[in-house]
């Protein structure tokens, strides 16, 4: 019975790394399909080559950049404002969410003005912000925090609100106390909707720190990007996208291994 059980989930394990191969192989196809059809079209004149450049002259300019090493210069700064603009809104967001919970009272009052908040053109503050903080790299970093604090605190205090009454009263049956609830109850059964929300936030860091860079930055990402439509050097601007395009993977795949690792220990508990 044990060996079958045994030989049940070797099987198992083989066709769930099958499918993820499949899965990534048809990923990277469909990816350079995208190119080359990029690059015919455009030799075909049936886009702008103006415009839309091709593959072959990002990736010219983009091993003359990382030559010079101002390639690696943009995109290291732009990635630190992003990872901590991320860290900042996600860590103040979940904090938020816990006092909300915490204090019932608390939430009742402030969930309007959350709501309102949450309903506003963020990225129509960057000028206030960068007023407050002034045309420096913390203004950038907290329009990258600003854009997911709010949506952040919303989503992770309804989690905590959502948890099964029935973990709440096993503990409550033997006397735990709110922290203990919180810890042991609370918090490992709404890990799943916050991993989810550290993907969303992964799109609004990246957002909130370009326009941010786009108003008051003379380094990063953002900047190649504004400097480019400035003097019609598009390939720059396609080079620059690319380059957001693969950090912001590289996040989300970071954030998914953290979603395997919290899994197990969850199972393991």
């Amino acid at each position: 019975m044990k060996t079958n059980i045994q030989t049940l989930h070797r099987q198992f394990l083989k066709n769930k790394r099958k499918k993820t191969r499949q899965v990534v192989s048809c990923q990277l196809l469909l990816l350079a399909l995208l190119f080359l059809s990029w690059e015919w079209f455009t030799r075909m004149n049936w886009l702008d080559p103006l415009i839309f450049s091709m593959p072959s002259k990002v990736w010219d300019l983009m091993t003359t950049k990382i030559a010079d090493g101002s390639l690696i210069t943009h995109a290291t700064v732009t990635l630190s404002e992003t990872l901590a603009g991320f860290i900042i809104g996600t860590v103040s967001g979940t904090l938020t969410a816990a006092i909300l919970w915490w204090s019932p009272f608390l939430s009742r009052v402030l969930d309007p003005y959350l709501v309102v908040l949450n309903s506003m053109p963020k990225v129509a503050l960057g000028p206030i912000i960068i007023v407050a903080f002034g045309p420096s790299m913390t203004s950038i970093i907290a329009m990258g925090a600003l854009l997911s604090i709010v949506i952040t605190t919303l989503v992770v205090y309804n989690a905590f609100r959502q948890v099964d009454d029935n973990y709440k009263k096993v503990l409550l049956t033997f006397g735990a106390s709110k922290r203990q609830l919180f810890r042991y109850a609370i918090l490992p059964a709404s890990y799943p909707t916050i991993i989810s929300t550290l993907k969303v936030n992964v799109g609004l860091a990246w957002v909130g720190v370009i326009v941010g860079e786009f108003l008051v930055a003379k380094q990063g990402l953002g900047y190649l990007i504004i400097y480019g439509f400035q003097v019609f050097q598009f390939q720059q601007v396609m080079l620059s996208l690319i380059v957001i395009a693969i950090l912001a993977a590289v996040m989300y795949k970071a954030i998914e291994a953290l979603e395997h690792l919290l899994m197990k220990r969850v199972r393991k508990s």
